[in-house]
């Protein structure tokens, strides 16, 4: 930091395991890449290169190299992962991943039809070379998965080797653990986090309001993700409580 306050709440420094960010990268330039990590690459854990932009600009080669040296653990988005597996082409993306010298994978079934039990083995096999993180939720706002669903799948998909859990809202906000107005779905956020590790979830909260009632109600380092990559330095003010939305949360009663 710049400058110190008193009463500020602790955050975790890099290499870590809470109060972790996930960026999402639409198809930066190596230019503006550069300028992101320059002024909060400290912040930043996880850059996704969301859903299949990869595939359509110049430069990921050099993008992803400067990614991993400034420590930010890049990965194609889940859409891809999902791509090639619906097409038959796993074996393929396995040789995507290794040309990009990729560390992280996410697998996700947000946008197809796939049996939670093949997805388990997807990430088991991924889970020996690679650090996976494993989405769940559908994409489709119209379908709803039960409460215990969402539980059962993320514990099962936790032992089958992935290191984090993403829940799905997409980069609209408006979708899973959302509705289509983008307001929490409180019950069942509340529900998975009386049974999953807090530490092993990102919650995706790419609106200022979703990321403000995670921080109220669980914390300066609740893990999270689907940020924009102008909002990262904004989401660290409102972790600190330096924000108008959460500058009540961290103050002594003394001082109020």
């Amino acid at each position: 930091m710049n400058f110190t306050l008193p009463f500020l709440p602790e955050r975790s420094n890099k290499p870590r395991n809470i109060g972790l960010a996930m960026v999402m990268d639409k198809g930066l330039s190596l230019r503006q890449a550069e300028d992101l990590v320059e002024t909060s690459g400290h912040l930043i854990d996880y850059i996704k290169l969301g859903f299949g932009t990869s595939i359509a600009y110049n430069g990921l080669e050099k993008k992803i190299d400067f990614y991993k040296k400034n420590n930010i653990k890049v990965y194609f988005g889940g859409t891809l992962f999902e791509a090639f597996v619906i097409r038959n082409l796993f074996e393929d993306y396995l040789k995507l991943i290794d040309k990009f010298n990729l560390c992280t994978v996410e697998v996700s079934d947000g946008s197809m039809t796939m049996d939670h039990t093949i997805k388990c083995e997807y990430i088991s096999r991924l889970a020996k070379n690679f650090n996976v993180l494993s989405e769940v939720g559908s994409k489709n706002a119209d379908i709803l998965i039960p409460t215990e669903v969402w539980i059962e799948q993320m514990l099962n998909e936790l032992e089958a080797g992935a290191n984090k859990i993403i829940c799905e809202a997409r980069e609209s906000g408006t979708v899973g653990i959302f509705d289509k107005s983008g307001k929490a779905n409180t019950n069942l956020i509340e529900s998975i986090s009386q049974k999953v590790d807090l530490d092993h979830i990102i919650w995706e909260a790419p609106l200022k309001g979703q990321q403000v009632w995670f921080i109220k109600n669980f914390g300066a380092n609740v893990n999270l993700g689907n940020i924009s990559p102008e909002e990262i330095v904004p989401l660290e003010t409102l972790r600190l409580g330096l924000r108008g939305d959460t500058f009540q949360e961290f103050i002594p009663e003394h001082l109020k």
